[in-house]
């Protein structure tokens, strides 16, 4: 008997469910709110949406300062429309600072590169500085065209987390390029993580990093973690101190999400 009378409200619910589906109205679903901004796309490959900060437009670094003093412009060289590391002089960062963004830069290893592994055009974007060195969240710049290196370090990773699911990289010479998407980490407030980054990389037009989850920022020795609480953080470009020739950027561009 019990099992009948639960038999009855099963098919009753369903009968409902199909009545009121029946009644509804396809604008009962419908949304006319928020109204998205509008958006005009760049017809050139890699230009810079109309709501793009543009962070380097190939003439100048007025959005840049050195990342160990702030108050010191940055001292890249900027020719021809490129910007070019300077090892001697260290690393440059971003004056404005970001939480979410989509980021495009567009860099290239010289074509008369010398060295192997990580001394073969090594740089990174960190993609949320946090101070002084090479402190926050790097995704590694390399040659990666036929150089052989440790697969968490190579061009594409986030260095020492996770390994590109593809190597997209063509020859040094060749310009190639990342786009990113970046949700920076959240802390509550009593700084403990309430949610962990997460980052997506397309290399060269091919996903690298497929909306992975951040253990925590960069570490060359160690295991990465959150250690400290941090809010908006600069974009910051990486002076690497091997003896290989520097290689350079353009066309950087980033839309706050």
């Amino acid at each position: 008997m019990k099992r009948k009378f639960l038999l009855t409200l099963l098919l009753a619910g369903g009968f409902c469910a199909v009545n009121a589906q029946e009644k509804a109205k396809p604008e009962d679903t419908e949304v006319y709110t928020p109204v998205p901004p509008v958006v005009t796309a760049s017809k050139q490959c890699g230009g810079a949406p109309s709501d793009a900060i543009i962070l380097f437009n190939g003439t100048n670094l007025d959005q840049w300062v050195m990342a160990d003093d702030r108050n010191t412009e940055a001292k890249w060289k900027v020719e021809k429309g490129l910007l070019t590391v300077n090892k001697q002089v260290g690393n440059i960062e971003t004056k404005k600072s970001f939480n979410n963004y989509q980021l495009h830069i567009e860099w290239r290893v010289p074509a008369n590169i010398t060295g192997s592994g990580q001394a073969r055009g090594n740089s990174g974007v960190f993609l949320a500085s946090l101070g002084k060195g090479d402190a926050g969240y790097e995704l590694q710049v390399l040659d990666a065209y036929n150089n052989k290196t440790y697969t968490n370090g190579m061009a594409g990773s986030i260095y020492k987390q996770f390994v590109p699911l593809a190597n997209p990289a063509v020859k040094p010479g060749e310009w190639q390029t990342y786009d990113v998407i970046w949700n920076a980490p959240v802390f509550g407030a009593d700084s403990a993580l309430v949610k962990p980054a997460h980052v997506t990389v397309i290399f060269n037009g091919v996903v690298v990093q497929n909306n992975v989850e951040l253990k925590g920022p960069t570490q060359y020795i160690g295991a990465p973690a959150y250690r400290q609480a941090h809010g908006a953080s600069p974009i910051k470009l990486q002076a690497h101190g091997d003896k290989s020739e520097p290689i350079s950027f353009r066309n950087i561009w980033v839309r706050e999400l």
